[in-house]
């Protein structure tokens, strides 16, 4: 396989194996997307990505990491988000969206801001967490959730999927890495709990198993399901890659598609071997261990990079985020530099190379997909 060719997942068809992954632009009022936005993830679709991630998507309004976080906690949000993915359709990309909770990460400010946590009296709010464990001394101490408080975030994200389908995204992914809340479950480092949601693997992993679940019950059949983790925290006692290929042997069965295969995040002084593909192996051996479909991300920048984890059979996508904010239309000109025959928008067609396809409109679907109730036919 190579970048430019087309991956099927259930009904969902990419058109390469370019993804772009959730980057958080901290540029919301109270969870609505705006122009910013559209701009920002429609400048991709145009560009020739497979795939395109809204940001970390808050599920409720304590989830986002600042006040200025996107969110999908109220209807309200909706039709603005609705905009954003009927764009990316048109454009030939499938438009995907990352439900989210900050967990004891939350209620910071935007990171071009000074300042470790802003306070409930300057607008913030108390973090929750698996323990009461803060992330550091500059962040706020969580209120470690109760039962009722697990429940919640349960039905917040089952709520959240439901509005992502009434939106018109045709993927979700669940942020279960970088220190956020389902990652924080996941970690010995950050969950200290005693009841039947710490302690053992099992333990640990009932909340993200419990959320796929109840998501995989409200979101429909024929659209995938991913899951984002941090395949290692990189410190002793943490979390790491045989927990991260049990889990997702775990989670494959339970109607999850792919695993985006992060690391870190857990606790601030991790020491990580950062270098153009050190996250690879990650993808790799969940890939080759379990069968479930990955995703490589981490420092990868180039075209004959990318080209070759696909040919090596060590991930399905490759998933960029800084290398599209240096230049969105990355897709058409790695193309056009690997000879590939992609299509181009037809008000960019003058820069294309000669004999370069335009793209067609695309004919935008009613009803795509309806919902379906989770069962054992659905994998």
């Amino acid at each position: 396989m190579n970048l430019f060719d087309e991956l099927q997942i259930r009904d969902v068809i990419l058109r390469n194996r370019i993804v772009v992954s959730p980057m958080c632009q901290y540029s919301s009022s109270d969870g609505f997307a705006n122009d910013w936005h559209l701009v920002h993830l429609g400048s991709r679709a145009v560009g020739g990505a497979a795939l395109i991630f809204t940001e970390a998507c808050a599920i409720s309004p304590e989830g986002r990491i600042s006040p200025q976080d996107l969110g999908i906690w109220k209807d309200d949000h909706i039709a603005s988000l609705s905009r954003i993915a009927r764009f990316l359709l048109s454009q030939g990309a499938v438009p995907g969206i990352q439900l989210a909770h900050a967990g004891r990460k939350a209620s910071t400010p935007q990171p071009w801001r000074s300042g470790g946590f802003i306070p409930v009296s300057q607008g913030g709010w108390k973090p929750v967490a698996p323990s009461a464990i803060a992330f550091s001394d500059t962040y706020a101490q969580p209120a470690a959730l109760d039962t009722a408080g697990i429940q919640k975030v349960i039905a917040d994200f089952t709520a959240a999927a439901t509005r992502a389908q009434q939106a018109g995204f045709q993927v979700i992914e669940i942020h279960s890495a970088h220190g956020y809340l389902l990652h924080e479950f996941l970690s010995p480092l950050a969950n200290h709990r005693t009841d039947s949601y710490g302690g053992s693997f099992e333990n640990r992993t009932r909340l993200l198993l419990e959320v796929v679940t109840a998501i995989r019950r409200v979101w429909p059949v024929c659209y995938p399901l991913f899951v984002r983790i941090s395949a290692s925290d990189w410190v002793p006692g943490g979390w790491d890659l045989e927990q991260s290929v049990a889990l997702a042997a775990i989670l494959g069965p339970l109607g999850v598609d792919l695993i985006d295969c992060s690391s870190g995040g857990m606790v601030p002084n991790a020491k990580i071997p950062v270098a153009p593909g050190y996250q690879v192996p990650f993808a790799d051996q969940i890939r080759q261990r379990t069968g479930i479909k990955t995703g490589a991300v981490g420092m990868i920048t180039n075209a004959s990079q990318a080209d070759a984890i696909l040919n090596d059979g060590k991930a399905d996508v490759v998933i960029l985020a800084r290398e599209f904010l240096r230049q969105p239309y990355w897709p058409l000109a790695i193309a056009r530099d690997l000879g590939f025959p992609v299509s181009w928008p037809v008000q960019y067609l003058r820069a294309a190379a000669d004999g370069t396809p335009p793209r067609e409109a695309i004919q935008l679907p009613d009803q795509p997909c309806s919902k379906a109730e989770h069962d054992e036919t659905q994998e």
